[in-house]
């Protein structure tokens, strides 16, 4: 069976499209009398193009196969109730709420679109941020100040760094690498800890650190200087991160409108 996993929610309530025009043209198949209107099988034909596979009759009968055994389990699943169960319930609403959430989002981006000079300024103001250096740094976290400052002090006996991270750290994606965060730019930390890292010089380590994760003890390996990529090859994420920003500001807008109790 094909796997459709990314369109499963939309062909469970592609029925609720349903109108005129599917009565109009020849189902896809008739399964115990229910038609498969031929826009449904139209709808996965598309979304299997736009996967890289070619529109041709042996895809067309595959998805008819898929739609034709989809059928037959769906109605199998009601002659047994299941469709009245609660937990069944509940996957529909929220399977139609995907597909209407879906809907909502393309049509807010479609209507407002992000311009290539809001692109190109945020380009601007991402490189400017950089400062064009960037960091490969070792830390330790530890959840309160007392232990950062008993690590500091064994550091300052002569421990290494990276066996203190490996042994006290909570970081877990740097523990086992001796804390190493490898190199990374100022942005991609917080700002008191991009702070402390950028003013430590080669070798240094900070003093304990807080930030939201809690503290940190702050080791700068060596620094570098970093080469903005290109605006071509960074335009796509840089819209896509606007985009995130602008459906961000709408959900606000809509909560702010709404009445929560």
């Amino acid at each position: 069976m094909l796997k459709f996993s990314k369109l499963a929610t939309i062909t469970l309530f592609s029925a609720l499209a349903a109108n005129q025009v599917y009565a109009q043209e020849k189902p896809a198949a008739v399964v115990n009398g229910v038609a498969i209107p031929q826009a449904r099988a139209n709808m996965l034909v598309k979304a299997a193009a736009s996967q890289g596979k070619m529109d041709s009759p042996e895809l067309r009968l595959t998805i008819q196969d898929e739609l034709i055994n989809r059928e037959i389990m769906a109605q199998e699943a009601v002659k047994h109730g299941f469709d009245k169960q609660p937990d069944t319930i509940n996957q529909f609403e929220l399977a139609k709420q995907t597909v209407l959430v879906n809907a909502f989002l393309q049509d807010y981006l479609k209507n407002h679109p992000i311009s290539e000079d809001a692109i190109k300024q945020e380009y601007e103001n991402i490189k400017q941020t950089t400062g064009g250096k960037e960091y490969n740094a070792r830390h330790i976290l530890v959840k309160d100040e007392n232990e950062a400052k008993s690590i500091a002090a064994q550091l300052k006996k002569g421990s290494k760094f990276e066996e203190l991270a490996k042994k006290h750290s909570l970081d877990q994606g740097s523990r086992d690498k001796g804390g190493s965060l490898g190199w990374a730019l100022p942005g991609n930390f917080m700002q008191t800890f991009a702070d402390a890292l950028v003013n430590l010089k080669k070798g240094g380590v900070s003093a304990p650190v807080k930030s939201d994760a809690g503290w940190h003890l702050i080791k700068q390996e060596d620094v570098r200087d970093f080469k903005f990529p290109a605006y071509r090859d960074v335009k796509a994420n840089i819209m896509q991160r606007l985009q995130q920003q602008a459906i961000q500001k709408a959900v606000v807008d809509l909560r702010a409108k709404a009445k929560i109790e």
